[in-house]
């Protein structure tokens, strides 16, 4: 079946802000990146306001993506909105007692699930966008989108390892986005891998230092 081109107006976002060399980065990209490094470097403080950046970011990013063809990278923004309010109510609300959530390590049935629910949904987003869409990179979109989906389920719970999930996926995000002329968002997901070692280090600290307590119930 041959590929669908998706094209939509998406306004001035999408109007050029500069150019690295002959690349032109938009306004939306531009916002995006700002956004999206100050939101990461909240979570890694454990600050309950990066969900409300975190919203503005994905919603800047998915237009970039649409923009871009990475179709299941900008459908994912949606359900991304969803997975921040999401994460918002239980950091708030979560924990033992209806308080704040703690950080706690990922148990076994936790990553059986997650992995299943990774794999199925690479598998299918890959066919989806194989056959739908004229997307130039249907596996590694459909394996960064999953793999975020992970990641982001995990952070909205506080698990430690979720921040090895956003490792995995930067590390597919920076070139993909290379390659798809993003060159401003693939220096985004530089300083994003970055800011999750950082933050990987910081929850194992949180996490030592804290006494030993029975793991919240999912």
């Amino acid at each position: 079946m041959a590929g669908m081109s998706v094209n939509v107006p998406l306004g001035p976002l999408l109007d050029p802000a500069f150019h690295l060399g002959s690349v032109p980065t938009t306004w939306a990209e531009l916002l995006g990146f700002a956004t999206g490094a100050v939101n990461v470097w909240l979570v890694v403080r454990q600050n309950i306001l990066n969900w409300p950046i975190g919203i503005a970011n994905v919603i800047l990013l998915g237009l970039v993506f649409l923009d871009g063809g990475l179709y299941a990278d900008a459908g994912l923004q949606v359900v991304y909105v969803a997975l921040q309010l999401y994460g918002w109510w239980v950091w708030l609300y979560g924990g033992d007692g209806r308080d704040r959530l703690p950080v706690r390590r990922t148990r076994g049935a936790e990553w059986a699930a997650l992995i299943a629910a990774g794999a199925a949904g690479t598998a299918l987003l890959t066919w989806a966008l194989s056959a739908w869409t004229d997307s130039t990179v249907p596996f590694w979109d459909a394996l960064t989108t999953a793999l975020s989906l992970m990641a982001t389920y995990g952070q909205s719970r506080k698990l430690l390892e979720s921040w090895w999930l956003w490792i995995a996926a930067d590390l597919v995000y920076i070139p993909l986005y290379f390659a798809k002329d993003l060159k401003l968002t693939s220096a985004l997901y530089l300083v994003f891998l970055a800011l999750c070692v950082s933050g990987l280090l910081a929850w194992h600290r949180d996490l030592r230092a804290r006494p030993l307590a029975p793991a919240a119930a999912v």
